[in-house]
C-alpha cells in the first residue's frame, strides 16, 4: 500500500505540495540498472499544478516545472518562491488580482536537460490538462530539442489528480515499464479519475472563466458542489450548509466504484470544518481502499480561494 501523504489539518494543514524545479544530487532511480547495455532509463517531469508531495519528488526523482503566480502584479513561482501557507497569508492582507500563467518552453528545456545530465535516455512528461492551461503546448515545445524521445501525457485534469498520473506511472517505471507503458498507465489512471470539490472564491472560479455566473438576476445563496470537467466546474448539487456539501461529496465519490484511492485535498484552516467531514465520511467507507491528504498549492487556489476543500479518486489496479 502507498504511503499516506502529508498530515490532517488540525486547525491548519501541512504544505504536501511544495513542489520546485530542483537539482538533484543524486542520480535517477533507475540508474542501477543503466550497466546492462540497452536498458532504457525513464527521467519523470511534472509541473507544480501536480501538487507532487516532497517525498515523491525525491523518491521518483521527478523534475517539477513551476507555473507563475501573480499576486497584485508580483510573480512568484509555484513552490520556488511561494508555498501555499505564503499563498493564502497574501488574502488576509486584501489581495485583490490572482492569475496564474504557463511556464516557458525555456523552463522545460532546463527540466529536460537535468534528467539527461542524470542519465535519462527517454523522458515521460506528465502535465495539467491543456483544456485549462497551455503548460502542455510549452512541454511539447522544449521536447523537440530535448535530445532524448520525450513521452508527453495530457492528463486532462488538474491538482492532484495530475500527480495521481504521476505517480502510478513511477511506480510502472520502477517496475521495469518503458516509458510508452508508464505513460498508458498515467493515461489510464487519467480517464477514470474523478473529481468533487466546493469553492471558498466563487468570484475567482467565475473571473477566471471556469465556472459560469448564475442564471437569473438574484443569484444563489445555496452553496454549490462542484466537478472539474473539460476544463469547466460543472455543478453537481446545491446544498444550504457544509455538512450537507461533505455529505454529498461523499456519495459522488462512493458510487464511484470499488477500490478507490482517494486523495483529500484543503486549502487552509478556514475549510478544516468541511475537510474533516469528508474524511469522517469516507476513511472507513468500504468503497475506499486508501485515503491521502495533500494541500491545495498556489496554481489551484488562485482559481479557487481560501476555503476550499474536495476529493479526488480513482480506481486502484487500473
Amino acid at each position: 500500500m502507498a504511503q499516506p501523504l502529508g498530515a490532517a489539518p488540525d486547525g491548519g494543514a501541512a504544505v504536501g505540495g511544495r513542489c520546485q524545479q530542483r537539482r538533484h544530487p543524486v542520480p535517477l532511480r533507475h540508474r542501477a540498472r543503466t550497466e546492462t547495455r540497452g536498458v532504457n532509463v525513464i527521467g519523470l517531469c511534472t509541473d507544480s499544478n501536480a501538487q507532487l508531495p516532497p517525498e515523491l519528488v525525491e523518491r521518483y526523482g521527478v523534475e517539477v516545472v513551476p507555473l507563475t503566480v501573480t499576486l497584485d502584479g508580483d510573480d512568484f513561482l509555484e513552490g520556488v518562491d511561494l508555498d501555499a501557507d505564503g499563498f493564502y497569508a497574501r488574502f488576509e492582507h486584501g489581495v485583490t488580482q490572482v492569475s496564474t500563467a504557463a511556464p516557458s518552453p525555456g523552463r522545460f528545456v532546463l527540466a529536460y536537460e537535468a534528467l539527461v545530465e542524470r542519465g535519462a535516455s527517454e523522458i515521460l512528461s506528465v502535465h495539467l490538462g491543456s483544456s485549462v492551461s497551455s503548460t502542455l503546448d510549452a512541454a511539447r515545445v522544449a521536447s523537440r530539442g530535448a535530445g532524448v524521445p520525450v513521452r508527453l501525457v495530457d492528463t486532462g485534469t488538474a491538482s492532484f489528480g495530475v500527480a495521481c498520473c504521476v505517480w502510478e506511472a513511477a511506480e510502472a517505471a520502477a517496475k521495469g515499464a518503458g516509458a510508452e507503458e508508464a505513460a498508458s498507465v498515467a493515461e489510464a489512471v487519467a480517464a477514470r479519475t474523478g473529481n468533487v470539490f466546493v469553492v471558498g472564491a466563487l468570484e475567482l472560479a467565475r473571473s477566471g472563466g471556469r465556472l459560469a455566473a448564475p442564471s437569473g438576476s438574484g443569484g444563489s445563496a445555496g452553496i454549490p458542489v462542484l466537478t472539474l470537467a473539460e476544463g469547466r466546474m460543472v455543478p453537481v448539487g446545491e446544498v444550504a450548509t457544509m455538512d450537507e456539501a461533505a455529505r454529498v461529496m461523499a456519495t459522488t465519490v462512493r458510487d464511484a466504484g470499488t477500490a478507490l484511492r482517494v486523495g483529500l485535498g484543503i486549502a487552509d484552516a478556514g475549510a478544516a470544518p468541511l475537510w474533516h467531514a469528508l474524511e469522517a465520511a469516507l476513511v472507513d467507507a468500504p468503497e475506499v481502499l486508501e485515503v491521502v491528504r495533500y494541500r491545495i498549492g498556489p496554481s489551484v487556489g488562485a482559481h479557487t480561494g481560501p476555503g476550499s476543500a474536495g476529493a479526488i479518486y480513482y480506481p486502484s489496479g487500473v
